[in-house]
């Protein structure tokens, strides 16, 4: 009688034993788990912090959509300025150009690509006969994509977002001029050449 109660105690003990074991190594899985998720979780807050961190405009109608439109508007001129327009709570691209005798304007909304205001008007007596046109005319062929000037002028800020931009022409140099803002009072404003993504002038405000 005293063999088979032993017995008895020693399967106890091993069963007892197993449970425990078993216990032990689940709960290691799911410490594993819940590691796994924590990693898995943070991952995705820095991916998206870094998706935000390089945030800028993106625009449904591109620039050399904008700049077809005008040329199929005013053909046989030349563009001297393009610049963003963001008064009346809409944002447009606003194009000026010129041929021989008149100058042009053609604001083009940057969503809808519908054509929000024309304007022409007389150049000045000494200004026609192509003299203003020669000057200021654009260089518009090989032109640095939008985006990469932006990254240009966003990498040598270091911080910031883009607030405003235009490109001009000075000296037979067509540049973007990109305006940074980073937080509420500081600005600093980037010349960067339109063919090779040069920066040629920075002005810190």
């Amino acid at each position: 009688m005293k063999k088979i109660i032993l017995l008895s105690s020693v399967v106890l003990s091993l069963g007892v034993f197993a449970g425990c074991s078993s216990q032990n190594i689940d709960s290691g899985k799911t410490t594993k788990s819940s590691s796994s998720q924590v990693s898995a979780s943070s991952n995705a807050v820095s991916s998206s912090t870094s998706e935000s961190s390089t945030s800028e405009p993106v625009y449904k109608v591109s620039l050399s959509d904008a700049i077809e439109t005008y040329k199929e508007t005013y053909p046989n001129t030349d563009i001297i300025s393009i610049s963003l327009d963001t008064s009346f709570g809409q944002t447009v691209y606003d194009i000026e150009g010129i041929d021989d005798n008149k100058e042009y304007s053609l604001k083009i909304n940057t969503d809808t690509k519908e054509i929000k205001k024309e304007r022409e008007e007389n150049l000045d007596r000494d200004e026609k006969d192509g003299v203003k046109r020669r000057e200021n005319k654009l260089d518009l062929t090989n032109l640095k994509d939008m985006k990469e000037i932006f990254d240009i002028a966003l990498k040598e800020a270091g911080s910031g977002k883009i607030d405003d931009w235009e490109i001009k022409e000075d000296m037979g140099v067509t540049y973007w001029e990109v305006s940074i803002k980073d937080g509420m009072t500081k600005e600093i404003e980037y010349k960067i050449n339109a063919q090779t993504g040069e920066i040629i002038e920075t002005d810190i405000d």
